[in-house]
């Protein structure tokens, strides 16, 4: 089994990083483009740094729905950024963990000694998903053009019905899984059934994300954020999904939207449409010493795993498995978690198969189960339920910010995880340098 360490010899240094606020979807095009805020993050980043943008070896990007003036979006934004023509970017995918691979893939390179200084996280701009036009319309629009009379194109005007205006929209299939046709929401009914999670749960531990969130803002935790300024000259600098005044009872009166009438899952349990970027710098030992470079942390290991798309939610077990058993470490050895909040229903059974026997030994071939990940020691500034889910970014900011949290408590290591649509999951293990 891949263990996720890296080649031995090379250390991949964590320097620096920085993100935007999340900012929520109010069912129309946000301010700022997934490029926008990339550029927005990196150049406060790159501008704190003792070396010029075109020191870089190279930028990476990952981003699922990048607009369509933003083809490869990590080169136009390293243009932007100024990092000059002669460094080579490139943009990659893996739906929810797409900023975690950027990490990855960031870190694999410094580690085989192709790089030495890279730019690397993540950037989404969900507001801005494409609505398309469907197949039907867009048979009837090449009819229009062969039309080569006035009457041939009225007799096509003629012809045109309703459907061919029935749009495609993006974002609800970008959600849903093409191989099972499930949603991303209906998996987690899935877990919550599987695992016997109730309502009550999932609601009580999304009013804990925001609460979590809300402390860490009075008490200045965020300082990874940058602030935004929009071109009508608005002000952004927290994320703006936190419901502050959110409690159990304004929770339970949600319907379910997965699964209606009966489904456990809400508006209020999941997490939100959102729009933001996250971006790290990652060194070599040969970098870190040529500019005097600043260290916070390294990344010690990273998996990826594959498992049942109706299941997708359980992406992270396997994943931070993977890693404790490559690493010889048990739970108890991690001083601190990120688990994304995908759902409410997702991490509770994520918790729940940590400790199960029977899924340990069936699904982990463990011979027993880890010791519980305390909920004092997970997710500790509140997560996706109250931050948002910008999903191409997520992976690099549960990243950036459990870093923050080994600094804050002086404390060694930490494990973020996120489970990923399709079936798959991703973790990465990191100290504080």
């Amino acid at each position: 089994m891949n263990s996720g360490s890296y080649p031995a010899g090379r250390p991949v240094y964590i320097v620096d990083g920085c993100r935007t606020p999340f900012l929520k979807s109010r069912g129309r095009p946000g301010p700022f483009t997934a490029s926008d805020l990339a550029v927005a993050a990196g150049k406060s980043l790159l501008l704190r740094q003792p070396f010029q943008p075109d020191a870089l070896d190279e930028v990476i990007l990952g981003c699922v729905i990048p607009g369509p003036d933003e083809t490869n979006i990590s080169r136009v934004v390293s243009l932007r950024l100024g990092c000059g023509k002669r460094i080579p970017a490139w943009t990659l995918q893996r739906n929810c963990g797409s900023g975690m691979q950027a990490l990855d893939a960031a870190a694999m390179g410094i580690a085989i000694g192709r790089s030495d200084l890279v730019l690397a996280g993540g950037t989404e701009a969900m507001s801005h998903t494409p609505v398309f036009l469907n197949n039907s319309m867009l048979d009837y629009l090449a009819e229009w053009n062969r039309a080569r009379s006035v009457w041939s194109r009225i007799g096509l005007l003629a012809r045109l019905r309703p459907r061919h205006l029935r749009p495609v929209i993006g974002l609800v299939h970008g959600l849903t899984d093409p191989i099972t046709g499930l949603s991303m929401g209906q998996t987690a009914e899935n877990l919550a059934y599987l695992f016997q999670i109730d309502r009550s749960r999932m609601d009580a531990y999304a009013v804990e994300s925001h609460r979590r969130l809300a402390r860490a803002q009075d008490e200045g935790h965020l300082a990874e954020i940058t602030p935004l300024y929009s071109a009508e000259g608005k002000f952004y600098d927290h994320d703006e999904g936190i419901r502050r005044d959110t409690g159990i009872s304004e929770l339970a009166r949600l319907k379910p939207v997965f699964d209606r009438p009966f489904g456990l899952v809400t508006a209020g349990n999941s997490a939100q449409i959102t729009d933001g970027a996250a971006w790290m710098i990652l060194a070599s030992e040969e970098a870190v010493a040529r500019y005097q470079l600043p260290v916070a942390g390294r990344i010690v290991a990273c998996a990826w795993v594959g498992l049942e798309p109706e299941k997708m939610g359980l992406g992270p077990v396997h994943a931070m498995t993977r890693i404790l058993k490559g690493q010889g470490l048990r739970a108890e050895e991690i001083d601190y978690w990120e688990i994304n909040e995908a759902f409410a229903a997702q991490v509770l059974a994520c918790l729940e198969a940590w400790q199960s026997p029977e899924y340990c030994r069936n699904e982990l071939g463990l011979d027993e189960p880890f010791a519980a990940i305390h909920t004092d020691r997970l997710n500790i500034d509140g997560g996706a339920l109250a931050v948002g889910h910008p999903v191409g970014a997520s992976g690099a900011r549960i990243v950036l910010h459990l870093l923050s949290v080994l600094g804050r408590n002086q404390a060694k290591r930490g494990m973020a995880s996120l489970c990923i649509g399709g079936g798959q999951g991703g973790a990465m293990l990191i100290e504080r340098y």
